[in-house]
């Protein structure tokens, strides 16, 4: 059934189970830079979830949505065809929240190569979403997201970004957490990941001592994106059995 143009667009008072208002479809297309027409035709692949029906048939979305169609977008810039990325969203458990989602968007834009850019610190301050202070830049460059670049006097100031990174790094600028506990954080997180990857390599270096050269590069494409998902799902699960019984032990669970 075709929907009158005017009902997507009129307004809404359906909020979804957290209290945030739902969006409409136009408004959703706007909040993930697509057209209404792409977002249709995610929802008739399958790959976008249908909408919570309300009044006079308005189709309402969350921001379940949103994060969804970026993790979908991330994929696609990494160049997965519409079917491939299909196959990997069934793949993700179906009660993923869009902390989640955004979590596994993180890790989908890690496979691409590292990626170091210059720019200007208005370019900075508009992916970052506002100004920053002088804290902030020394928050990123601790974490190692941003490094400051020398400018010529009168010039503006311009540092070296890691794009893979920031989106990460902007989220912990908030985080009620100390510089130092973030530090201490990412270090154990570096140390393990980089044991990790070494007992991996080991691991699949057998499999293809025999093969031409060809052959293991295919094998590394595709094992990387399963490897990482699979560590990204075993680290979520052990963290939040790690913190739920520190909760009981805690007497605040």
């Amino acid at each position: 059934m075709t929907r009158d143009a005017t009902t997507d667009t009129e307004e809404h008072t359906l909020t979804t189970g957290t209290g945030e208002h739902t969006l409409t479809i136009d408004e959703l297309a706007a909040r993930a830079g697509l057209t209404v027409r792409t977002v249709r035709f995610y929802g008739s692949k399958g790959l976008l979830p249908p909408p919570a029906i309300g009044p006079r048939r308005v189709g309402h979305y969350g921001p379940g949505h949103v994060a969804r169609l970026a993790l979908i977008e991330e994929l696609q810039q990494q160049g997965m065809t519409l079917a491939a990325i299909e196959r990997y969203l069934e793949q993700l458990p179906p009660d993923l929240s869009p902390h989640d989602l955004a979590i596994h968007r993180a890790v989908v834009a890690s496979w691409a190569p590292d990626a170091l850019e210059t720019v200007s610190r208005r370019e900075l301050e508009r992916r970052v979403g506002r100004a920053t202070a002088p804290e902030d830049i020394e928050r990123l460059a601790a974490m190692g997201v941003v490094l400051e670049t020398q400018s010529a006097e009168g010039e503006e100031d311009t540092f070296r970004v890691d794009s893979g990174l920031l989106r990460l790094g902007v989220r912990l600028l908030d985080a009620p957490l100390s510089q130092e506990a973030i530090l201490a954080a990412r270090k154990v997180l570096i140390e393990h990941s980089r044991a990790a990857a070494h007992e991996l390599a080991q691991l699949f270096r057998g499999e293809v001592a025999e093969r031409d050269a060809q052959d293991v590069k295919s094998l590394s494409a595709h094992m990387h994106p399963l490897v990482v998902q699979a560590l990204l799902t075993t680290f979520q699960r052990s963290l939040r059995e790690e913190l739920s019984e520190w909760l009981k032990g805690s007497g605040t669970g």
